[in-house]
């Protein structure tokens, strides 16, 4: 059974842009020590080699990050992953202008200078803004969406704090809508949720969380669900990283199955195959192209 598809409208460089079928974001991890190395794209060759990539499999959002969050990952000064981000975002720009830009970061200076100094349209915190106290006012002053991710604690540690005393699914909701009513006070308009996969939960934990993803339709908001490639499916399977792509395209069908409306990938084509044969399945939406001059 799948659940009614929802849609929503957010605002991009002052356009409200509908969106009325799910949407692909791909990952540009401007990195040279993510987890899924056919996703680093280190230099400036590799990051215009991948964002050709993902454009031409249809994505519809490019999320440029220029901090790993994978435990034992090397800390990264905020100078380093802004210039990290300013060459994803260049590089996005000369290739496809129209396309809509997410910066993956946690740090509220880093995220001002990439909307305001190059044009980042979306500010993708995998903290919730727990990792930087100003990331809140800074999104209201920008008027930027928002995509607010469920974590504890920071990405070394967070896998000792997944102890849920409601059960996992009901805290981290309640959790989200304590910091939801905190953002509109603030006056933020234009907030998109992340239950977190893979951030402070055991494996049993996220495939509970998948299983229960209608409950955040509580929540009023746009949901976003990053599965890709995680260790929720290769430690299940005994496989790696690179073994899980059939496994994200199974959870993401799921995932869209529970009305889930942005899904962040590695891999665009599989992912939007997934909508375009979803959207056949069960009418909730038609798949259409978001742009038409990319």
């Amino acid at each position: 059974m799948s659940s009614k598809f929802n849609t929503f409208s957010i605002n991009i460089r002052g356009q409200l842009i509908e969106i009325a079928r799910p949407w692909v974001m791909g990952i540009l991890n401007v990195t040279p020590d993510s987890f899924y190395s056919a996703s680093r794209a280190p230099g400036n060759e590799e990051i215009a080699t991948r964002v050709r990539q993902l454009v031409s499999q249809g994505a519809d959002i490019i999320d440029i990050g220029g901090y790993s969050s994978r435990p034992g990952a090397d800390d990264v000064t905020a100078q380093e992953e802004y210039a990290r981000l300013k060459r994803g975002i260049e590089a996005v720009k000369a290739i496809a202008p129209e396309m809509i830009i997410s910066i993956d970061t946690f740090r509220a200076d880093v995220a001002r200078r990439c909307v305001i100094d190059d044009g980042a349209d979306i500010i993708n915190d995998i903290s919730g803004g727990d990792l930087d106290s100003c990331m809140h006012a800074t999104v209201a002053q920008l008027h930027t969406p928002y995509v607010m991710m469920h974590t504890r604690s920071t990405p070394a540690t967070m896998q000792q704090h997944c102890d849920y005393p409601h059960g996992v699914t009901a805290d981290v909701i309640a959790s989200m809508g304590q910091k939801i009513d905190h953002l509109r006070q603030l006056g933020v308009c234009d907030i998109i949720v992340d239950p977190g996969f893979g951030f402070a939960k055991t494996l049993e934990q996220n495939y509970e969380l998948l299983n229960n993803l209608e409950e955040f339709h509580l929540l009023g908001l746009p949901l976003l669900v990053g599965i890709s490639r995680k260790s929720m499916i290769y430690r299940l399977l005994g496989t790696t990283p690179e073994e899980s792509l059939n496994g994200t395209t199974v959870l993401n069908t799921a995932a869209l199955l529970h009305g889930c409306h942005i899904l962040r990938v590695h891999d665009v084509a599989q992912a939007v195959e997934a909508v375009k044969i979803t959207s056949a399945l069960t009418r909730n939406y038609e798949y259409k192209p978001l742009y038409t001059q990319i």
